[in-house]
């Protein structure tokens, strides 16, 4: 665990410092476009059912808090701004996660972390759906590499992402999260 913490600090480290000036300009052109915060704070559950405050580019012209109120953007979404699409599309909207993986509250690699209120929704739906939560959660994670990525909204799509998050689990190693890392790029490239 010692040598993914480390990696986790390393890489962050220097997405940050490389994604500083693009993290500037994407918050100019939000606060432009919405005229209010273009960082959203949305709770989420982490390791051990801790709950951490994840850190987005705002997307969308409301604000759910992920724990009272949550629906999940759909294809078209008019709750969602042009820019936005765009940030979504291409996951720029999750850049900000560096820093909630360099405070220690993500991972590089892990599953990924659902809104509480989603989580309530498939806890009593999907068998052992919160052991997912025993490792800390990720920016990505082998379901967004294996075609689970994004919509979840229907119970078998939101399983065959929990399938992928336990076969992570139990397999997890530093060379899988490698292999994860940089096939994360190939799928971002492609728009899977």
């Amino acid at each position: 665990m010692q040598v993914k913490r480390t990696l986790d600090i390393i890489i962050s480290l220097i997405a940050l410092a490389i994604l500083f000036l693009p993290i500037l300009i994407i918050s100019f052109l939000i606060f432009l476009d919405l005229k209010s915060n273009p960082i959203f704070i949305q709770h989420r559950n982490g390791i051990n059912g801790s709950k951490f405050p994840m850190l987005k580019f705002r997307t969308m012209n409301v604000k759910e808090d992920g724990i009272n109120s949550f629906s999940q953007a759909m294809p078209n979404d008019n709750r969602v701004t042009k820019l936005g699409a765009f940030l979504r599309k291409n996951s720029i909207d999750e850049l900000l996660q560096f820093i909630n993986v360099f405070l220690g509250h993500m991972s590089i690699v892990g599953p990924r972390p659902h809104p509480i209120s989603l989580d309530l929704h498939f806890e009593n739906k999907i068998s052992n759906y919160m052991d997912r939560y025993n490792v800390k959660p990720g920016i990505t994670g082998l379901a967004q590499v294996t075609g689970f990525r994004g919509e979840t909204d229907t119970l078998e799509k939101m399983q065959g992402r929990i399938n992928a998050d336990f076969k992570y689990i139990k397999n997890q190693s530093t060379y899988l999260d490698i292999k994860i890392f940089f096939k994360t790029f190939l799928v971002l490239f492609k728009g899977v």
